[in-house]
């Protein structure tokens, strides 16, 4: 693809791995204490704003992230999904070369064959069966880690990939 935007992101593989990242998960997941910190934080605009930069250094160093402010990292192995330069959830697209390479990046492994390699290797290949629902774009920049321990996220993906369950619409904060 020719004249491909600067400003688009690049597929990335995460620095950390999978058994790491998915061992790591379980500690973060959220319990009253992390639901009791996220409150505090969000009383306190500049910590927050001091607790958001600190979780974006580390997680774009660790999994490439763009801090969407919706992480699907637990549901694709641990390959940040918005480095994908179509920034596609659900899976790649249809120009994803034999040998893996992005299509936008030749030369660069699609962020998805990444996804998929890491959920295999972790044994946590049903995880990409998911259904991501579509991004509020409000919302980036902000904390996941805060709307995750506060359950805000718990409308990000299907538990069953959308087929069993009927589609509900999440309108997000008004």
């Amino acid at each position: 693809m020719s004249g491909t935007p600067r400003a688009w992101p690049r597929p990335t593989r995460p620095r950390l791995s999978p058994r790491a990242a998915y061992g790591i998960a379980p500690l973060l997941r959220p319990n009253p204490l992390y639901r009791r910190v996220a409150a505090w934080l969000e009383r306190r605009p500049r910590v927050l704003r001091w607790f958001t930069a600190a979780e974006e250094r580390g997680k774009e160093a660790m999994f490439g992230c763009r801090m969407c402010g919706q992480c699907a990292l637990p549901a694709t192995g641990y390959a940040c999904p918005m480095t994908c330069p179509k920034q596609l959830r659900n899976g790649p697209c249809g120009g994803v070369a034999p040998n893996g390479d992005c299509e936008v990046y030749p030369g660069v492994t699609c962020v998805w064959v990444t996804a998929f390699e890491r959920a295999e290797e972790a044994g946590r290949g049903a995880d990409l069966q998911r259904l991501q629902r579509p991004i509020d774009h409000r919302l980036a920049g902000s904390s996941s880690w805060v709307a995750y321990w506060q359950g805000r996220d718990e409308h990000l993906w299907t538990p069953d990939g959308g087929l069993r369950l009927t589609p509900t619409i999440f309108r997000g904060p008004r």
